[in-house]
């Protein structure tokens, strides 16, 4: 994959047992380093041919990334898992599955004692696309009291990390559900196993992520906490803009998009299962992408399999499980929300303009269970809200209100409720920059994705003088302490208050007055079933 832009120059790096690696450094106009950077650096075997759907497989103990004489060139970026774009258009040539690669960015200078504190990062994409390639951090890693290896993994999306089927679980034991979230775990156990070799330090490990990276971050702390002392390693955590999402749906109720996918590409149902699986792995992945996009239930997400996500798993949340494990361990969680999220939410395959699609995009996505309850709860009377034009405006609503706003309330108010509320950091953002504007129309105010100019320091894009104060003092100086193992000073006085940036780049402690609208909805759907039962809860 291409290189991230901008002037560098070659960076050697021994990593002892594992050999040497090229990456880059990059300098400013004058030659000064900014930061390092290692791109596409390989954390598992490539996941292709039968070995596709199957776990992520680690790296034997001998494997070597280079020698001293040919070290491993590492200065692109990560393979992009088969995906389409946020349009929905095709770019095969960019696709590859060996996709099982991370990006590695690190401070310029001297690692402190013990070294730098590590940020293990999520891309988002609502788990269908994105690639960790979309991150630039110079600007942060040289600018900022930020200083922190960072570890950013691609991993398996849409149907090649997603795919489930109770058939092929039954009677295929070289498959598994949830492999995206499998390699991702993978991935964290991967750094946190030779972070150290790149100067980080492997005790210090925050997990974080953006959108589904978000959501990613709630699945693969709620894995880490359900793991004995000796395994587990996250530190703290970073929900930024997406929650823990409802319990996901069911082996069989997924076996129902399975038989749909096999329909789509005319796979006998007659077959047996491993005769379609064997079928399903010699497709090309354009083909499987195409059939994808033709599919009523278009959304691969995770299931409810026992093993990586556990059964009755937000009721563990409810019932104080959760928080019992989050305090003994002392983890730490920052979670939040922008205020406009439904604007950007709304684009991502809307349904037509009636209520009848309205239900059945939301179906794509939750049980039916659930979905109905929520039908019900928001739309009565059958009726389009009085603050929608359309079926369009009111799904980017619903959908924001369930991935963000109100399931990420029910989760802090069960915290809170079951004395984990001070490890509990809640914010939200009413400012966005004027770089911004670039990419998300003005209209749009603060929707979901602007804040990330806030948190990755522009990114990509440039913050002004200004913009730059106001983002050091609104967030940035306590992400660093954040990330330290440090105290911060949010300034809340109730971990169920939110610290605000407002409109004109001012912080404000107050009162969330949207809790009881986001507690109302977690309660409608623990009573219809959907935040699990307790039956199979172990932690």
């Amino acid at each position: 994959m291409a290189k991230p832009q901008g002037a560098s120059k070659p960076y050697i790096r021994d990593i002892e047992y594992r050999g040497f690696v090229e990456g880059l450094t990059f300098v400013d106009k004058s030659s000064k380093p900014l930061c390092h950077y290692f791109g596409g650096v390989p954390y598992a075997l490539p996941p292709i041919g039968p070995f596709r759907w199957q776990k992520p497989r680690p790296l034997p103990a001998c494997y070597r990334y280079g020698t001293r004489a040919n070290p491993g060139r590492y200065v692109g970026g990560c393979s992009i898992c088969p995906q389409p774009q946020p349009n929905d258009d095709l770019d095969p040539t960019s696709w590859d599955e060996d996709c099982l690669q991370c990006n590695i960015w690190i401070p310029a200078g001297n690692a402190p004692k013990g070294g730098w504190p590590v940020l293990f990062w999520i891309h988002g994409g609502f788990l269908q696309f994105g690639s960790p390639n979309e991150d630039d951090l110079r600007h942060m890693l040289s600018e900022t009291a930020c200083k922190a290896v960072v570890v950013s993994p691609a991993y398996r999306l849409n149907l090649f990390g997603f795919l489930s089927s109770a058939e092929l679980c039954e009677s295929s034991p070289d498959i598994s559900t949830n492999v995206g979230f499998w390699d991702q775990r993978l991935a964290l156990e991967w750094t946190h196993q030779n972070v150290s070799y790149f100067g980080g330090d492997a005790s210090n490990i925050t997990i974080g992520g953006y959108s589904a990276g978000s959501h990613s971050t709630f699945h693969q702390l709620a894995y880490d906490l359900g793991v004995s002392d000796s395994k587990a390693i996250v530190r703290r955590a970073l929900m930024l803009s997406n929650g823990p999402g409802m319990q996901p749906k069911s082996l069989e109720e997924a076996q129902g998009q399975f038989d749909e996918l096999l329909d789509v590409l005319q796979i006998p149902q007659t077959l047996s299962a491993a005769e379609k699986l064997a079928k399903l792995r010699t497709i090309e992945p354009k083909k499987l992408i195409q059939a994808s996009q033709k599919m009523k239930y278009h959304q691969f997400r995770a299931v409810t399999d026992g093993s990586f996500v556990r059964y009755g798993l937000l009721n563990e949340i409810d019932s104080g499980i959760f928080a019992r494990q989050m305090v003994r361990r002392g983890v730490k969680l920052i979670m939040g929300e922008c205020r406009d999220e439904h604007f950007v939410y709304g684009i991502w395959r809307a349904p037509k303009n009636n209520i009848d699609s309205l239900f059945r995009r939301l179906q794509a996505d939750y049980p039916l269970a659930a979905c109905e309850a929520l039908m019900q709860y928001y739309y009565p009377d059958g009726k389009l809200p009085a603050d929608c034009k359309t079926w369009q405006e009111a799904f980017g609503y619903i959908y924001a209100d369930i991935q963000i706003h109100h399931l990420e309330r029910g989760m802090a108010s069960a915290l809170v409720r079951h004395g984990a509320g001070h490890l509990l950091y809640r914010y939200r953002m009413e400012w966005r920059a004027q770089c911004c504007d670039k990419q998300w129309p003005r209209e749009w105010g603060v929707t979901h994705g602007t804040d990330m100019a806030i948190w990755f320091w522009g990114d990509e894009r440039v913050l002004t003088k200004k913009e730059k104060k106001i983002a050091k003092a609104a967030f940035h100086d306590s992400l660093a302490k954040y990330l330290n193992g440090e105290d911060m000073d949010w300034g809340t006085d109730n971990p169920l208050h939110l610290r605000t940036l407002k409109p004109k780049g001012t912080i404000v402690c107050e009162e969330d007055k949207w809790l009881e609208d986001g507690v109302r909805v977690w309660d409608v759907l623990r009573k219809v079933g959907y935040t699990g039962n307790m039956l199979n809860a172990k932690l």
